[in-house]
């Protein structure tokens, strides 16, 4: 079965400038080709490669997938990336957009921006979602079925059966970065999410996993809202934000979702995001380890069912390739994963990726953190889409358990 998952394929294009002092050292003999080059190469035979710049421009792309769930979807992305002042090291400001339709109705669009001001002394990150969905839910929990009451069995759903979830989504989130001292930022913002007209018309009248959840923590099944405030910490030392050779990038901040700013119920979250990159040729640093970790963990109130964090749901929708979003979760949530990167063109056009991941989440029947994982793995294939901002245009299987697998499609690396 073929899952790809329609939040899986969101552009995120978060580019940077290197600067000239960078200690990691291409290759000076290697010209880079990119799909703007491929282009030009066809439409315009003769005219030598561009060569890369410092401004990206807009790059566009269109937007095709298929899901079980979500039928064929075709649609429009489109990243514009642009410098603001003359600072060096100023790190490329970038804005997103998408819209998309698929053959069960299913509407999606979002804007999204990431802006730096000169100096990176202000960083600026929000989005706009505004959606028609239908959500997967595989039950709640890492996959250990429960033994106990009829509830609990089917929250932990054994035969991890699909229930698909219609509704409308609407989201705006805005935070805002100071920077305090060279990499290190503090930020605060805001994020309000909208669930309405929530169903599944495949079980109207019977129990599914949402529905017990719902019930049992005092969620109207039919709609909610979950806004709350956010207070984060960042570092980074990434010598590019869309596809690092070597460095850090480091998270960790507080979600507060307060009844009196309309949310359904209160909560309070702690997340945390650690990536390392290391550069494995000083000659070709293409060739790259990386290491991500993204964790949430519901320190204190209750949250709606489907904003429990799980497979997919770090800010970018990338994690937990092999399973479909949301198919593990829980109150209490920890991902990891380790990519290879190499080339395997000599211009760079054409570079591949194997991965491995692991996840695990608490229940609601005794299983802690920590105390059962999933894994998954798999490869993939990468396109250089603009060399400038080492854009690559992203293609990877991954399988897993319960026979999961699927291709998943992307704009930028996974992390």
């Amino acid at each position: 079965m073929l899952l790809v998952s329609f939040m899986s394929v969101q552009v995120y294009g978060y580019g940077q400038v290197i600067a000239s002092t960078d200690s990691v050292k291409k290759d000076s003999t290697v010209k880079e080709y990119d799909v703007v080059d491929l282009g030009r190469s066809i439409f315009r035979p003769g005219k030598p490669p561009k060569p890369a710049h410092k401004a990206s421009g807009i790059t566009p792309m269109p937007s095709i997938a298929y899901n079980p769930s979500i039928g064929a979807q075709i649609g429009l992305k489109a990243v514009i990336g642009k410098v603001l002042g003359h600072e060096p090291k100023t790190l490329m400001s970038v804005a997103a957009t998408s819209a998309s339709i698929t053959t069960k109705g299913i509407i999606y669009f979002y804007l999204s921006h990431n802006v730096y001001t000169p100096g990176n002394r202000w960083n600026l990150q929000g989005s706009l979602v505004a959606a028609k969905t239908v959500t997967p839910d595989f039950g709640l929990g890492i996959g250990k079925p429960a033994t106990g009451t009829e509830d609990e069995v089917i929250l932990s759903n054994p035969d991890r059966k699909g229930y698909a979830i219609h509704g409308e989504y609407y989201n705006f989130r805005e935070k805002i970065y100071k920077q305090i001292q060279d990499h290190l930022f503090i930020g605060a913002g805001a994020s309000f999410e909208i669930r309405r007209n929530l169903k599944d018309p495949n079980n109207a009248d019977g129990k599914t996993p949402y529905h017990v959840y719902s019930e049992q923590h005092g969620f109207d099944k039919n709609h909610y809202m979950a806004n709350g405030f956010l207070m984060n910490l960042q570092y980074t030392t990434r010598d590019n934000q869309n596809r690092a050779f070597k460095g850090i990038y480091a998270d960790a901040g507080f979600r507060v979702n307060q009844t009196w700013i309309g949310s359904t119920k209160n909560a309070v979250q702690v997340t945390t995001d650690f990536r390392k990159y290391w550069s494995l040729s000083t000659r070709n640093p293409e060739h790259v380890l990386a290491f991500w970790n993204w964790g949430s963990y519901l320190i204190s109130g209750t949250l709606p069912y489907l904003e429990l964090p799980g497979t997919g749901k770090d800010a970018n929708f990338r994690s937990g390739r092999g399973y479909t979003v949301g198919y593990f979760k829980g109150t209490q949530y920890c991902y990891s994963e380790l990519e290879y990167r190499f080339p395997i063109t000599r211009n760079n056009f054409i570079s591949g990726v194997t991965f491995f991941n692991v996840q695990t989440a608490n229940d609601e029947s005794g299983t802690k953190l920590f105390q059962k994982w999933q894994p998954a793995g798999g490869a993939g294939l990468r396109i250089l889409f603009n060399k400038a901002t080492r854009t690559n245009l992203c293609v990877d299987y991954a399988f897993g358990n319960f026979g999961a697998k699927g291709l998943f499609l992307g704009l930028n690396e996974v992390f």
